[in-house]
């Protein structure tokens, strides 16, 4: 059907497209993955095509665990929520076989620079906002100038690009005068954009790639790396706590929260602990198979109602475990756990530097925020993660 196009390379093209429009529009990006499904779906080659699926047990969990939120519709009685709530999952599906079929080996670096060309436009805007050069526009607040997403996505993925920036910079002897300097900046800029900006986990996780980053230098030399973590992690802390107004409210906040839970349960924080223990009675309730793929605001309703009901009712516990176990029970939430699994395990079988340390960092950094929101339903957090998976845990030949 596309016997006039050079396929490999539109599809290079449109990656690297994916990847600058990946954190900066949700329009731009579904635009052009709808193109390159559409591609894929019509170019024939499906024997090769199920073959590659079907020869990664990465690939094939992350289509059961699609497929599980498709069954779970069967016991759900909310079937428009349940759904809305497949929908959001059919990157596991689609998207993900898709996207590592088709990555290249030799375009991955370009793919790299696109999505932190993109972060850099997006960080200038918010450094404009905050300095007030350029007026308040969408999500860019003075108080929280994040341009095109909320804080709680903008952070997550400053901090997987602070961990890739820092990585060349520390790992790549072969990196040229001019990227050491983009990146030196950059890497500075971010860091200081991480404190200037209210999302909490990705300052969390930002942490997280601290650590990740001094256990990857000193790789035969542990206890020297858990020394180094307890000395610089506080200190970085600190100097973020007493510098930035922002981040220090911000903590202070947290803390205040979980000290004095009864005066500040209506806060954020408070809120994520009621929703956590409201989930954990609806959990045990439905142990192994959970509630249904659309019945988790319902059945929420209900529990809420009687422990908590001055508290807010949610669709999502904010919280990725949570709402996974309380949808589609242990067998679920294992289903999902495998995937990052499956990717810990394959970054360990790999020879090149930066495809093991990165892959082993992306899940990780992954299962540590999850712990906070439900960080594989939103579009631009999941998008990242699916798109650097298809790419990080390919064998190319």
């Amino acid at each position: 059907m596309f016997k006039n196009i050079n396929l490999e390379k539109t599809y290079q093209f449109l990656l690297i497209s994916l990847a600058f429009l990946m954190p900066m529009t949700v329009a731009g990006a579904n635009t052009v993955i709808v193109i390159i499904c559409f591609l894929w779906l019509f170019s024939g080659d499906y024997k090769a095509k199920y073959k590659q699926i079907i020869e990664s047990k990465m690939l094939i969990a992350s289509i059961i665990f699609f497929g599980l939120h498709v069954l779970g519709l069967i016991w759900t009685e909310n079937i428009i929520w349940g759904l809305e709530i497949t929908h959001k999952m059919w990157y596991f599906l689609l998207l993900f076989p898709v996207l590592h079929s088709i990555v290249n080996k030799d375009y991955v670096k370009y793919y790299i620079i696109a999505f932190l060309i993109a972060i850099s436009i997006t960080e200038i805007i918010s450094y404009l906002v905050w300095f007030q050069i350029i007026e308040q526009f969408k999500n860019a607040f003075l108080a929280d100038p994040t341009p095109f997403m909320s804080h709680i996505s903008y952070n997550v993925i400053l901090a997987f690009s602070i961990y890739l920036v820092c990585h060349e910079l520390i790992f790549n002897k072969d990196i040229s005068q001019k990227f050491f300097l983009w990146y030196g900046f950059l890497s500075i800029a971010m860091i200081i954009n991480m404190f200037i900006t209210q999302g909490r986990a990705g300052q969390v996780m930002f942490f997280a790639v601290l650590a990740i980053l001094i256990f990857q230098f000193f790789d035969t030399k542990k206890l020297k790396a858990l020394i180094l973590i307890l000395v610089i992690i506080p200190s970085v802390f600190i100097t973020a706590y007493i510098v930035s107004p922002t981040f220090k409210d911000r903590s202070d906040g947290t803390i205040l929260s979980i000290t004095n839970l009864e005066q500040y349960n209506m806060s954020s924080v408070g809120h994520r602990i009621v929703f956590a223990k409201n989930s954990w009675k609806l959990i045990k309730k439905n142990p192994f198979i959970g509630v249904g793929t659309g019945d988790f605001p319902d059945e929420y309703k209900k529990i809420n109602q009687i422990n908590t009901p001055s508290h807010p009712n949610v669709t999502n516990p904010h919280n990725m475990y949570t709402l996974v176990w309380s949808q589609l029970g242990l067998v679920g939430l294992l289903s999902m756990l495998s995937i990052m699994y499956y990717q810990v395990k394959l970054s360990f079988l790999e020879s090149n530097k930066f495809y093991r340390d990165v892959g082993f960092a992306l899940p990780i950094l992954f299962l540590i925020i999850m712990f906070s929101d439900s960080y594989l339903l939103g579009h631009y957090t999941t998008l990242m993660y699916i798109f650097f998976s298809s790419f990080l845990y390919k064998r190319f030949d």
